[in-house]
């Protein structure tokens, strides 16, 4: 499992990128974006975190900030397409936000490295990737407010405010990136289960006996 300044094999992460020195350079940039900061970084950190030269990083992009945009908008896609998949396989709204959030907040474990980066650098994104990202960033508070909205109607969630919920439960899920290490106790497994039952309790469920 990765560590804080290892993360995951970038092909396991971006294996749609190509060539694979698109990869390293990605990967390199995503440990000094991690350790430094965005602002921070210069051009020649990626490089030579990629063993290239400074004038290699323009072969596959066009900046440092579209190294930046590739890294955040490739991580809210596969959150988006996580927590999709995870509500299609439920059966009623407690299994399908059981299953989200379980997904949800394993995988900001798992890559907590590329969650910080993609959701703690979101100022630093270009004006359209930014637009872009808020677009996939409000696909997904949707799918988690439809949930919850199920919920609800079906009497199984008690909750004043549907929106101001799926907010609450997306943040929960999202700052496991900021202080989740590999040194803790608890796997991402483990804490993917512990949060569900903190957001169910929360949204009104109680545990049967």
């Amino acid at each position: 499992m990765a560590s804080p300044s290892s993360p995951p094999d970038p092909v396991e992460l971006w294996p749609q990128v190509q060539p694979e020195a698109a990869r390293r350079l990605m990967r390199a940039g995503l440990e000094s974006f991690a350790r430094r900061g965005y602002h921070a970084t210069t051009t020649r950190h990626i490089a030579t975190g990629a063993g290239m030269s400074p004038a290699a990083l323009y072969v596959h992009f066009s900046s440092k900030a579209a190294l930046l945009t590739e890294i955040s908008r490739s991580g809210h896609e596969w959150t988006l397409s996580l927590v999709r998949q995870a509500v299609a396989r439920g059966t009623d709204p407690v299994e399908r936000m059981r299953a989200l959030v379980e997904e949800f907040v394993a995988w900001h474990a798992e890559q907590h490295v590329v969650a910080r980066v993609a959701q703690y650098e979101l100022a630093a994104l270009p004006e359209e990737a930014h637009r872009v990202v808020k677009g996939l960033r409000r696909e997904t508070e949707q799918v988690v407010r439809s949930t919850i909205r199920d919920g609800v109607e079906a009497g199984v969630f008690d909750v004043p405010d549907v929106r101001v919920a799926a907010r609450a439960v997306l943040s929960l899920g999202i700052d496991v990136a900021r202080w989740y290490s590999e040194r803790g106790p608890r796997t991402p497994a483990d804490l993917g289960q512990e949060y569900a039952d903190l957001v169910l309790r929360m949204l009104g469920v109680r545990p049967a006996r």
